[in-house]
């Protein structure tokens, strides 16, 4: 290897982002190694406090829509521990909305176990009155999903 060759190696690295580089050669035992010392500077960002939050539990959302409508109403629960998907993949459209009519056997969601995509469906025909867990989410096994009402 070149002395010229070493230069330009070490121009090369300086200008790219990697913090380290190591080059061995072995005919003629030959060894570089070059590092960088990147200091991360943090930054303290002020977060605004939210006062007076109280999350709204599913049973009072039940409870709720059951008053409001004096209708039959159906929950979809979760077969499986998992991670909760509205949609087919990123940016696609959800599979159901608030307000939606579904059928029987209809894909509602998707909840994702260990790489498996399982798809689950409304087991009742109805309207999707709520939908009670965010894309992307963790649910536990007997989690409430949905909340259906059915129709008369």
């Amino acid at each position: 290897m070149k002395f010229e060759d070493i230069l330009k190696i070490i121009e090369i690295f300086e200008k790219s982002n990697l913090t380290e580089l190591e080059i061995k050669i072995d005919e003629p035992k030959f060894k570089i190694k070059l590092s960088k010392n990147n200091q991360i500077q943090g930054q303290v960002i002020q977060v605004p406090q939210i006062q007076n939050f109280q999350p709204i539990q599913k049973e009072e959302v039940i409870k709720e829509i059951k008053e409001e409508k004096k209708e039959n109403i159906h929950i979809i629960k979760s077969p499986l521990v998992g991670t909760f998907y509205r949609a087919p993949s990123p940016g696609a459209e959800p599979f159901v909305k608030e307000g939606d009519f579904v059928k029987k056997g209809q894909v509602l969601c998707i909840v994702e176990a260990m790489k498996v995509m399982n798809e689950i469906e409304s087991d009742v025909d109805g309207v999707v009155e709520r939908i009670l867990v965010e894309n992307g989410k963790p649910v536990e096994y007997g989690q409430e999903l949905f909340i259906i009402r059915l129709n008369s």
